[in-house]
């Protein structure tokens, strides 16, 4: 009797484990979708600086 409760705690730890991956993977995505749009909007930001100096 004492297998059943085993294999159920180790079978709801390992989806412990996999929650937990799939909500670091999904936390890197939003942190990578954020940097590119910060570096998205420096690019503008130089491509504007640099037409700038050019119409001066």
């Amino acid at each position: 009797m004492q297998l059943m409760p085993e294999s159920l705690s180790r079978t709801r730890m390992q989806d412990s484990l996999r929650q937990a991956e799939s909500e670091r993977t999904g936390q890197r995505l939003l942190t990578a979708q954020r940097m590119q749009r910060k570096a998205e909007r420096a690019s503008l930001r130089a491509r504007r600086a640099l037409a700038m100096a050019v119409m001066q």
